[in-house]
């Protein structure tokens, strides 16, 4: 959630750090700061507030010895232990003033480490866990750095993404993770440390992705791996796949809207070569199992949060409506403490766009454990929930800089009814039922293209609801989860309380919540159940509330009498959540763009969980 980046090499490390910060805005954050070493001492400057801010109080002496650093680490902090102010500002620096240290992760047995450090005489100043790292490897410390980090690790209990530098050795910075994300770039003359590919893709595209327990000891000499026992290993030099320009917003506003109306060409990616429209199948590879293996699957068990656990749903229901297999979407939370029944015939797929979230890593290790099939699907190649499923589907939306997903989540539904599909043709599904399927799939992006062309009449409808402080969003079957989903799109980037329903839960109490300024946006889709939704839609106008109507195109009369009407492409139920979640999509984006909103980087969120 936190950003990690780190500069030792020829060139001034200040504007490197500040750029490389910049560059993780997205992953949330509420204060920053940068550590360089120079002169035989630690040079820290940190701000709350704005990477901008930060930039301008760096810079603001030309001459400032800071500015002259070729080593140096950097972070953007988000808030767990501690208001976010300058003092619980990253980097955090030792009492001696020798050490400073970036830190990713919680450490949870920090408090007990304060205490024995209070013992020994060192009283930590911030309200920070991170704190106690950097004043235990300075306690620790004797004549090398990376032995003190070592010792320091192992008495350490949770998570940790970290760089540690001290001027008492000014060619040297020390790497670890364990649980939150660290890259290595190796440039020419030069090394370049982020929790994110995005920090330093301008720079370099070979890299080393740590593995939990992996420290790596930079030098001008070069770079050393070992795991935090000090024992040596080996990582293999990959090539980061990232496109510099994709991370740029270009002419659009915002990232999200650049990334919303980038769906089209990122579903064609996730899609292409993987549709088998003879045979009626999709070909996905990356699972590295045979039809027979797929046929031996006896239940499909998805896990992930918030818009991922969502994108499961929809594969949850067209894995049991096409293939007739049990198929069940678990929280993934929930799914690692509640000790699930697993079997050796059951496939566990992973949903996770960042490829890094905490509590989907964890039930990929649960359920390798207890001997299921576990797949990933993910959209950052190299990612360690990629890396330690050893099999799954890549997505290909390209980066996604916004916090409110968006293309991920519809390529990651894209992708969960081709496994769908591929499961389906194992069993009963007959070829030219798979065909056509495989067909409609291959339609996606122009059906997505036809709601994006509806975006200046759905920035109509959004400004007339831009001042209601709550909206409801009701569907039925596969239009559950789109309603899930537009209810989070809305209260993640207009700080609107928004709330997705089943439709027939409304008269269960929700109902009771409604009036003149609570909009309802009802999923009326000509899909199985509409009449029955069309019913609960109408109970909400005979209430006073304002209805939204998301009908099929050619199926407008339904949505007579309502106040506002959006139409998306016609299509099967299973195909149809993609276009109606897109209009979904730009109907939160236009209110909270209505309200003035901090749409990239919403108050409180983060892009990647990586923390529990």
């Amino acid at each position: 959630m936190c950003g990690i980046v780190g500069y030792f090499g020829k060139r001034k490390a200040a504007e490197i750090l500040v750029d490389g910060l910049r560059r993780l805005e997205y992953r949330g954050y509420d204060s920053a700061g940068i550590a360089c070493l120079y002169n035989g001492g630690i040079e820290v400057i940190k701000n709350p507030g704005k990477i901008r801010d930060l930039r301008s109080k760096v810079f603001a002496n030309p001459s400032a010895t800071i500015t002259e650093s070729t080593l140096g680490i950097g972070h953007t902090r988000w808030a767990t232990h501690g208001p976010p102010n300058e003092l619980n500002a990253h980097p955090h620096v030792d009492v001696t003033g020798h050490f400073a240290l970036v830190h990713n992760g919680i450490i949870e047995n920090y408090k007990d480490i304060r205490k024995v450090l209070s013992q020994k005489g060192i009283e930590c100043v911030t309200d920070t866990d991170s704190e106690v790292l950097v004043q235990l490897i300075s306690y620790l410390y004797k004549d090398n750095l990376e032995d003190a980090v070592s010792e320091a690790l192992q008495q350490v209990k949770g998570t940790y993404g970290i760089v540690v530098i001290t001027d008492y050795e000014p060619a040297k910075m020390v790497v670890a993770r364990c649980g939150s994300p660290i890259v290595i770039g190796i440039g020419r003359n030069e090394t370049l440390v982020a929790s994110d590919a995005s920090a330093i893709i301008p720079h370099t595209r070979d890299a080393v992705y740590l593995e939990d327990f992996d420290m790596a000891v930079i030098t001008d000499q070069g770079m050393e791996m070992c795991n935090v026992n000090r024992s040596p290993i080996n990582r293999e030099v990959t090539a980061m796949d990232w496109d510099e320009g994709s991370a740029e917003k270009g002419d659009f506003d915002h990232f999200m809207l650049k990334e919303m109306f980038e769906q089209p060409q990122a579903i064609r990616n996730a899609i292409r070569g993987r549709l088998d429209l003879e045979m009626g199948t999709a070909v996905l590879s990356g699972l590295d199992f045979s039809e027979r293996d797929a046929a031996q699957i006896n239940r499909l068990l998805v896990v992930g949060c918030g818009t991922s656990m969502h994108a499961g749903m929809v594969g949850e229901y067209a894995v049991e409506e096409m293939a007739g297999v049990n198929a069940e979407v678990e929280q993934a939370a929930e799914f690692r403490y509640r000790n699930p029944i697993i079997t050796p015939n059951d496939l566990v797929v992973a949903i996770s766009q960042s490829g890094e979230t905490a509590d989907t890593l964890a039930a990929v290790r649960e359920a390798k454990q207890k001997g299921a099939l576990v797949a990933g699907l993910c959209n950052v190649v190299g990612s360690t929930i990629a890396r330690e499923t050893g099999r799954g589907v890549y997505l290909h939306a390209g980066p996604e800089i916004g916090v409110a997903s968006t293309k991920a989540f519809t390529c990651q539904v894209s992708v969960m009814l081709m496994i769908a599909l591929k499961i389906a043709r194992t069993r009963r599904m007959p070829g030219h039922d798979g065909s056509e399927f495989a067909r409609w799939i291959q339609r996606l992006p122009e059906l997505v293209e036809e709601v994006l062309e509806q975006n200046d009449a759905i920035k109509a409808v959004a400004q007339k609801y831009a001042q209601c402080e709550h909206a409801f969003f009701i569907g039925r079957g596969y239009l559950y989860p789109a309603a899930l989903e537009g209810a989070l799109k809305l209260k993640e980037i207009s700080y609107v309380h928004a709330e997705g329903y089943h439709a027939a839960e409304l008269k269960h109490g929700p109902i009771a919540l409604l009036q003149e300024n609570t909009p309802v946006v009802a999923l009326l889709n000509n899909i199985p159940g509409k009449e029955k939704t069309l019913g609960n839609a109408e109970e909400c106008k005979a209430r006073n509330a304002p209805v939204i109507a998301v009908v099929s195109a050619g199926d407008e009369g339904v949505a007579d009498g309502f106040d506002d009407i959006i139409v998306v492409p016609d299509c099967p139920p299973a195909i149809a959540t993609v276009p109606t979640v897109v209009a979904l999509q730009l109907l939160a984006y236009h209110i909270a763009a209505a309200r003035g909103c901090e749409i990239d980087q919403p108050r409180n969120l983060a892009k990647s969980v990586t923390v529990e």
